[in-house]
């Protein structure tokens, strides 16, 4: 053995935030719209297990209480975290009521079925929120985070309505108010097309996975 050791060291920030991510993925899978009220901010990862023909692979790999590759993941921080001003008294129940939002979000698509989505999610100290969910992200690089973007949006305002509407809305219409957005110069079975190819190119640690899930 050569060169130099790096001793471990728990209290790293990036190894405090595995930590995290590993607490996350170790949690019961729910259904996405069956979640009861619950307080706290955290992170979360989203699950489809549906026959939308662009996230067929991915649908397989979550199949049968497998959950192994999330669709999607993110995060809920309280009010005021961005400036340092959070009062652990007062953070509410942000977390849950993101992930309704998101329940919403697929309830109002044309070609989505709420039932086929469940979820992870961590009660975290904000202060581990963004790095948690960035190490989720980084490991799976969900096809929601990045591919077929613009599920976490929000409306953007009549003002702005001046942008291009988001790819995952272009895919799933049915949002009112990104149908008030610019149409995209691409069509959905090119979009389809990117999720497959997306997925087949897949870590070759996610794709070992997907063998692994096809072989159960």
């Amino acid at each position: 053995m050569t060169g130099k050791v790096i001793p471990f060291n728990p209290l790293d920030k990036h190894n405090l935030g595995a930590s995290v991510a590993e607490a996350l993925l170790s949690k019961e899978a729910h259904p996405l719209d069956e979640l009861t009220p619950f307080p706290g901010a955290g992170i979360y990862a989203i699950y489809y297990t549906g026959d939308h023909p662009a996230y067929e692979q991915l649908a397989e790999m979550n199949r049968d209480d497998k959950f192994k590759l999330p669709i999607y993941v993110g995060k809920a921080v309280p009010a005021g975290a961005r400036m340092g001003l959070t009062n652990p008294e007062k953070v509410g129940n942000v977390l849950f009521r993101r992930l309704k939002e998101h329940a919403e979000s697929v309830k109002a698509a044309q070609n989505l079925t709420v039932d086929d989505f469940y979820c992870r999610f961590l009660v975290v100290d904000d202060i581990w929120i963004p790095l948690g969910e960035s190490l989720v992200i980084s490991r799976f690089k969900p096809i929601w985070n990045s591919s077929i973007d613009g599920f976490g949006n929000h409306d953007p305002g009549r003002h702005r309505y001046t942008g291009l509407r988001p790819r995952w809305d272009f895919m799933h219409p049915g949002r009112g108010w990104a149908q008030n957005l610019r149409e995209r110069d691409e069509s959905v079975d090119e979009l389809i097309r990117d999720a497959k190819q997306y997925l087949q190119n897949l870590p070759p640690s996610l794709a070992q996975k997907f063998i692994e899930a096809e072989g159960d």
